[in-house]
């Protein structure tokens, strides 16, 4: 009996896989490089705009929009075809990034970025699905690996882009950096990607989509606000936020379960494998981002670096990650993923352990060496738990199945950061009073600091304990179900 449900038909295996991987990849590089790139130009663009600090929103703005639209773009993906969403996902990317670029007050800049976000967003969302539909279940490791490490190359590539571009031609400069690439990207997504055979289309949950558009902005503008220095968590406007964000995900799961044509339908929970990735995914990514906002102050507050020497110091992870990610996905079709995604975490619980003793007499080297070993571990993780998540998901959901690994990533790192800002504000205080001293000393802010490593290390050994009971990983070598292509690439 056929399914009611659109489906979307991929070959079992495509000749030109590698082809589609390479056209994603390209993608996928160029919104990660938008991303880092940004950041370092943000003091700039505070001075030359006179944003003062309003310029947040350029951040705030592109990381909502990008989060609470993912698993939207991922049921259009499912309903309507990887191909059309993705290279329109480029195409709005490319837009929003010239209309960055002629910006002249931060506001129009803020606007501009809610369109690169969109476009963004179908690029995160949509790019994963499109390489498991294009890999075999046990060849989607290595896959998923390659692109890990073109992650980890648009992250660490962006600041020193950034600088070169700025010092040569401005701001407006990062932005428009975007317009040929994306281009070629669009071009390249429409001869490579092949578009797929669809039956029986359904009606999209618009009051679905609504609810967690809604829910999921509410929630995240809570967090980033209840962690800021403006505002704190017992704020009315942050606990309104939160309460109202989380009673509309609530309403959400409730239309969900009721409505035949759900965007996200429920069942996917039920299968183990799936619900453990996306939690585990999720526990990591927290950690991932305590670490991301607490060691730029430790180098340069209590060790005494440079923004420009924390920066290079800070490149260690992305590198060792760019090289562990495809070490980990080839390693999980050969052995087992949920084997060597428990272990990736587990490598990486021990060097957020290993940063829980740190000292303000800590050398570059004392730090490069615990950011490689967490780095080393989280690249082992990544490909084989998305590989893991994936090879669970059904091919007419996997659309969303791809779109919520990337939630759970954006989710996990923006709570992340309002945790370890919580952690390490609250221990500080904590010390300080009860050692009368300054909370902005040294010893205080240590204090802080060793707190969140050990909330880090907790959450990443529990995140691996989810890991390893999400059942059997070992790949399979058994072709999938083979369909019928609408036109070759």
């Amino acid at each position: 009996m056929q399914s009611d449900e659109a489906q979307l038909v991929p070959p079992a295996s495509n000749p030109h896989k590698w082809n589609i991987l390479f056209t994603v990849a390209f993608g996928t590089f160029m919104a990660t490089l938008d991303s880092s790139i940004v950041n370092i130009a943000l003091p700039t663009i505070r001075r030359e705009l006179q944003a003062g600090d309003d310029v947040e929103w350029i951040v705030l703005s592109y990381l909502l929009v990008t989060t609470s639209t993912l698993l939207i773009m991922g049921r259009l993906s499912d309903m309507y075809g990887r191909k059309s969403i993705y290279i329109t996902g480029f195409s709005v990317f490319v837009l929003g990034s010239l209309f960055c670029g002629l910006s002249w007050d931060i506001w129009s800049l803020v606007v501009s970025r809610v369109v690169q976000g969109i476009g963004a967003s179908m690029i995160f969302a949509i790019g994963p699905a499109i390489i498991s539909d294009a890999f075999l279940p046990h060849e989607r490791g290595r896959a998923l690996g390659m692109m890990g490490t073109v992650v980890a190359a648009g992250t660490s590539t962006g600041p020193v882009a950034g600088g070169f571009l700025l010092q040569q031609f401005g701001w407006p400069s990062i932005f428009f950096v975007n317009l040929p690439i994306g281009l070629i990207a669009v071009w390249r997504a429409w001869r490579v990607l092949p578009a797929f055979t669809r039956t029986r289309p359904q009606p999209f949950d618009i009051p679905g989509a609504a609810l967690f558009l809604v829910g999921v902005t509410c929630l995240l503008i809570g967090i980033d606000f209840g962690a800021s220095a403006a505002y704190n968590w017992s704020d009315a406007w942050v606990v309104g936020l939160l309460m109202l964000g989380i009673l509309l995900l609530v309403f959400f799961v409730l239309w969900e379960k009721k409505t035949p044509h759900p965007m996200l339908r429920l069942r996917l929970f039920t299968i183990k494998p799936f619900s453990a990735a996306i939690t585990a995914a999720g526990l990591g990514f927290m950690a991932n981002g305590a670490n991301v906002y607490v060691i730029p102050f430790f180098l340069q507050l209590l060790l005494g670096y440079s923004p420009q020497d924390a920066g290079l110091i800070m490149l260690a992870g992305p590198i060792t990650l760019s090289i562990a990610a495809p070490l980990g996905g080839y390693l999980s079709d050969k052995i087992s993923t949920r084997l060597i995604a428990s272990t990736g975490l587990l490598i990486t619980a021990t060097g957020y352990f290993m940063f829980s003793f740190l000292q303000p007499h800590w050398t570059w080297q004392d730090v490069i060496w615990r950011s490689a070993l967490l780095a080393l571990g989280f690249g082992l993780f990544q490909s084989p738990n998305s590989s893991s998540a994936l090879n669970a998901t059904p091919i007419t959901e996997r659309g969303v199945g791809s779109s919520l690994l990337a939630f759970m990533r954006n989710l996990g790192l923006v709570t992340g950061i309002a945790l370890g800002a919580a952690v390490w504000y609250s221990v500080r205080n904590a010390f300080a009073l009860g050692h009368t001293v300054d909370p902005l000393s040294q010893e205080a802010q240590i204090a802080g600091m060793r707190m969140v490593y050990r909330v880090t290390s907790g959450l990443v050994v529990t995140a691996a304990v989810v890991s390893a009971l999400r059942g059997s990983s070992r790949p399979k070598t058994k072709a999938e179900k083979p369909a019928e292509i609408l036109e070759a690439p």
